[in-house]
């Protein structure tokens, strides 16, 4: 086949059609779009990075060594329920920070089964060829049945930690336990311990790593008032990773820290009803925290009912920017323990619902890249995630969820629709300039638009300022949309009023913004801009808009099919046009069972190297996304005698009844009578299962087949009302 990629909404289309028709290739594909991330970096200041990073990280060592020795602090420990608590940082103003793993002892939902073969979908997505970090209090199992050879322990480290194996295999679980199936359960896992997870994790991103999964925090017991919901240096160092490798995401647990508080006398925060209990990394601006949810999903893949879980903590951050950012459900995850090699145990928290949202993100960005031949950076896959999530209680987002439950299906049907009523474009906006695009509205649906970017890092952090309302935002982006001089605004919180509904105005510290007008209808304009100036001159930016008529595609069936412009070796089949849309042609051979298949824009195809003498038949249908094509059209059949064929016009086909064949005598098959209201110009064809015309002639009830060979043959008979055939055997 000779395939064009034409531009714009076409090839977009076009690139969809291709990925599913031509099959193969997948492995070759996904390595050159990691290849083409890695060079797409600047290697330089990520190498910079790292040497920084390391240099830190030895000089923190150092402290933490020394602090251990006058303070005779322990290290490393576990509590009573197995929870790991080790001493790995310490904090500007000298406090000591130590991490813990975020599963709740006491004891999946993103929709991520919906992309799997078979699944509401129907995608056939399981992460095959997909790699994803997992760093941890120690390596996961990698022995495990449920890993195979798809875990791998890149730190060569010797201590396995239950809770790692735990999350791995909720993450990419084979499932020889069907109850256990991770969510990405063809993908890769690179397994690390968290002593040096910075490092090592700017150097996988740097080689094109696209999400990582931090099922750990900083333990909030052990800390002062003021680190909660603060920008401190650990966040700052994530967000500088992530804004210097645009391709990778880092997922992070919200944290269990819901009830560790005194509500006599609250420990710390400004309130003593669960909010403001975020820390370290959880308060990344460019990162994506996850709460854990109880939900109820039926068969249809909707969202029932959902409730922040018990156990999981709120925020707002100090300068009130949304987060945690979405929720996945972390109740009763049946997982791989790191007993046996063949051990199971059943966990809840934070640290379950993290790597389900990351398993599902993994299978987005295989989707994405099997659809147009790249990775989204991850200002567009985390942008996607909030514009689909699953609203919960009061409309917009609120400190408990943040933009909701997590929703695959959604956000692969954004992808699935992309450029027909939906738009996913990455664009790049310079210091004083503004972006427009007019859009019509799908009438009586909600018009959404999104727009998400990787900022750089804060350029100062919070030294021991209780709740400072300092915004931790460098470039602030701005989406409004307009029609007939109104103007409507995203979605804002304010951390005042921690528990009060979403407002709409204008939002100066969150890199993500999304704009909603109900039952939209008619044209409106979109307008992203900024305030002030951008730092480096510049910020890229990533704009997801759904509910909008993009393109004129058009999925009605084709009808008036007709054959034309016969020649020696083809003939050519025409249909209505249809503006912007897609079409495939499919013609075969009647004795065979297999369709050719063609790909073109034009309402006229070519169907070349046919053979005299044989019948054929073709059919046609529209295309517009993977999830939007017609029925077939009616199939036609015609006999191609050359320039000579008789074209047979497309009458709906309609025979008054079937044809009845009786033979006589037995048991030699000389005679076929044709018992049906036939016209008396009625011809028949007598084809051989190669599709060769042997016999033809005028149909005057008995048609004469002595001269036949034994063998399988059909009857074809042509009047008035069309085309019928029938097979019989001559004995």
């Amino acid at each position: 086949m000779d395939y064009r990629f034409p531009s714009g909404a076409q090839g977009v289309i076009f690139s969809i059609l291709f990925s599913l028709l031509s099959g193969g290739c997948i492995l070759a594909q996904s390595k050159n779009a990691k290849e083409n991330i890695h060079f797409s970096y600047d290697q330089g200041k990520i190498s910079s990075l790292i040497s920084e990073l390391e240099m830190e990280h030895q000089a923190k060592l150092k402290k933490i060594g020394e602090l251990i020795k006058s303070k005779g602090l322990r290290a490393t420990e576990k509590t009573s329920e197995g929870t790991q608590v080790a001493l790995k940082d310490i904090g500007t103003d000298g406090t000591p920070l130590y991490y813990t793993t975020l599963n709740d002892p006491a004891s999946k939902t993103s929709r991520g089964y919906a992309l799997y073969d078979k699944g509401l979908l129907n995608l056939g997505l399981t992460g095959t060829n997909m790699e994803v970090g997992v760093w941890d209090s120690g390596v996961a199992l990698t022995s495990h049945q449920e890993f195979d050879t798809r875990a791998k322990n890149t730190d060569n480290a010797d201590e396995v930690s239950l809770h790692a194996t735990l999350v791995t295999g909720n993450l990419i679980s084979a499932g020889v336990e069907p109850n256990a199936k991770g969510v990405a359960y063809g993908a890769r896992a690179l397994t690390h311990d968290w002593s040096r997870d910075k490092i090592e994790v700017a150097e996988a991103a740097a080689n094109g790593l696209l999400l990582s999964n931090h099922s750990y925090g900083i333990l909030s017991d052990r800390v002062p008032d003021w680190y909660f919901g603060a920008y401190i240096k650990v966040t700052q160092d994530w967000d500088r990773i992530m804004y210097n490798a645009p391709y990778y995401l880092m997922v992070t647990a919200a944290g269990n820290a819901q009830n560790s508080y005194d509500n006599e006398a609250p420990n710390y925060g400004k309130t003593a009803d669960g909010f403001d209990l975020l820390l370290g990394f959880t308060t990344t601006k460019n990162g994506l925290t996850i709460a854990g949810a109880n939900t109820e999903i039926d068969s249809n893949g909707e969202l029932k009912k959902a409730s922040v879980a018990g156990y999981s903590s709120f925020g707002p951050v100090d300068d009130g920017r949304v987060k945690p950012d979405l929720a996945g459900d972390g109740g009763d995850i049946l997982s791989t323990s790191s007993a046996t090699n063949s051990s199971y145990q059943v966990s809840a928290g934070t640290s379950m619902a993290a790597p389900g949202v990351t398993g599902s993100l993994l299978l987005l960005q295989q989707y994405h890249e099997e659809l147009f031949g790249s990775y989204m950076k991850a200002a567009t896959l985390k942008g996607l995630a909030l514009h689909t999530a699953d609203d919960v209680d009061a409309k917009g987002p609120d400190y408990k969820m943040g933009w909701g439950i997590m929703n695959a299906k959604s956000a692969a049907e954004v992808l699935q629709n992309k450029e027909y009523t939906s738009l996913i474009n990455e664009k790049t906006l310079s210091d004083g300039e503004t972006y427009t695009l007019t859009v019509t509205a799908i009438d009586g649906e909600d018009l959404v638009a999104s727009i998400s970017w990787t900022d750089p890092e804060a350029e100062t952090v919070n030294r021991g300022e209780l709740n400072s309302t300092t915004a931790a935002l460098v470039n602030d982006l701005d989406i409004r949309i307009t029609k007939e001089g109104e103007t409507y605004l995203p979605w804002k919180l304010n951390p005042a009023q921690a528990n009060d509904a979403a407002t709409k105005g204008d939002n100066k510290v969150d890199p993500f913004e999304r704009v909603e007008v109900e039952n939209a209808n008619g044209t409106y304009t979109i307008t992203i801009s900024h305030k002030g100036g951008l730092k480096n001159g510049l910020q890229d930016f990533s704009l997801i808009v759904s509910g909008a008529q993009v393109s004129n595609c058009s999925i009605e069936t084709p009808s008036n099919l007709d054959l034309e412009n016969p020649t020696s070796a083809s003939t050519t089949i025409s249909w209505n046009d249809a503006e912007e849309t897609l079409f495939e042609v499919q013609y075969k051979s009647i004795d065979t069972d297999n369709w050719e298949s063609e790909l073109i824009w034009a309402s006229n195809f070519e169907l070349s190297n046919l053979e005299n003498g044989k019948v054929y038949e073709a059919r046609v249908r529209s295309i517009c996304t993977e999830n939007a094509v017609s029925e077939f059209s009616e199939t036609i059949e015609f006999e191609f005698n050359g320039e000579e064929t008789v074209l047979i016009e497309n009458t709906p086909m309609f025979i008054p009844q079937e044809l009845n064949i009786s033979v006589y005598p037995n048991p030699t098959v000389d005679y076929l009578n044709v018992n049906a209201e036939l016209s008396k110009d009625a011809e028949f064809s007598i084809v051989t299962t190669s599709g060769n015309v042997i016999k033809k002639g005028k149909t005057e009830g008995s048609i004469n087949v002595s001269s036949l060979s034994s063998g399988l043959y059909v009857l074809v008979v042509q009047d008035y009302s069309g085309i019928k055939s029938t097979k019989f055997y001559k004995n």
